[in-house]
């Protein structure tokens, strides 16, 4: 018996990666009508025939993340009543991922909320980058196959010279995890900043741990926003000595605070992923690395029901 014809389609939200993705795979990105009635509600039409198909739904939940998220659901929706086989949710940037607990009275846990819509529109499996809290994977009663971008930055940052006198830091306490990962992987020292919050959008970096006289900085974060927690943490690491600071960050949904806070100087480079689309001005010090290889070989071994584990031999993952 043949395996299923594997489709990839795309909504709004970064068609320009599903593209990439296509061609990477070599088949054709699936067509389908994503748009909205006059009153704003989602109009969704598959427009080729699905079923039976191994179906890939591309769809990050970035801003405007709600109607993002209502894209997804729909398409799904669409795709499960169109008879596919198979719909897996690429999700390369999973939004709401902050609200995954009770951290005061009265609030939701959006995430999984989140995690139940999708199962319950007729996602059969869900494929993800970095999430922001890795427990989240147990919200889900599928399959959910998380990746690392960290193997693509370090394709892009292994020959630097710069490398050989660099320290990893986490800007905050809770990314000392994965910043020891990293560090592991580079085979650096590693250590954090100690950061106090004072808004939304503020942040003060108080203290730090590890070697940075003299050294080359590489602050490593799973997403940002307002570029706060980095730049507290880059000026506080550069008045304490750090030849230079860069930003390794798995998801950059920067706005309009950011670009001023970048433009003072003190990250001279922040590094990034097309996880979420980059339309940012061209003289902020952004260097963005495609993960459309690392997607495109995870959904060529989930199609093959083959380990996307095999993707991370490197330690610390």
């Amino acid at each position: 018996m043949s395996a299923p014809e594997m489709k990839i389609f795309t909504g709004n939200a970064n068609p320009a990666l599903a593209k990439e993705i296509c061609e990477h795979l070599g088949v054709p990105l699936g067509s389908a009508t994503v748009n909205r009635f006059p009153d704003g509600e989602t109009f969704v039409q598959i427009n080729e025939n699905i079923r039976g198909c191994d179906v890939y739904v591309v769809q990050p939940t970035s801003a405007p993340a709600n109607d993002r998220i209502m894209e997804l659901l729909i398409m799904i929706d669409a795709m499960r009543r169109a008879s596919a086989a198979r719909i897996t949710a690429v999700i390369p940037f999973f939004g709401y991922a902050r609200q995954d607990r009770k951290d005061k009275p009265r609030v939701p846990i959006t995430a999984k909320l989140v995690a139940n819509l999708l199962t319950a529109a007729g996602a059969n499996r869900v494929l993800t980058v970095d999430l922001h809290a890795q427990q989240i994977q147990g919200f889900f009663d599928i399959p959910v196959d998380h990746l690392y971008a960290s193997p693509v930055f370090y394709a892009h940052i292994k020959n630097k010279p710069w490398l050989k006198d660099a320290t990893v830091f986490s800007p905050d306490v809770g990314g000392l995890k994965y910043a020891s990962a990293v560090a592991d992987m580079l085979n650096l020292p590693y250590g954090f900043v100690a950061k106090r919050r004072t808004s939304a959008t503020t942040v003060q970096a108080t203290s730090l741990v590890g070697e940075v006289e003299g050294r080359d900085i590489i602050l490593v974060d799973d997403m940002t926003e307002t570029a706060g927690t980095l730049v507290a943490a880059a000026e506080l690491l550069k008045k304490n000595g750090a030849r230079s600071v860069r930003a390794v960050v798995s998801h950059c949904m920067i706005q309009e605070i950011a670009f001023e806070r970048l433009r003072k100087g003190l990250i001279d480079e922040v590094i990034t992923t097309n996880s979420v689309p980059a339309d940012w001005p061209k003289d902020l010090p952004i260097t963005v690395l495609s993960i459309a290889p690392l997607l495109s070989d995870a959904i060529r071994r989930i199609h093959g029901n083959n380990s996307v584990t095999d993707l991370f031999p490197i330690k610390g993952h």
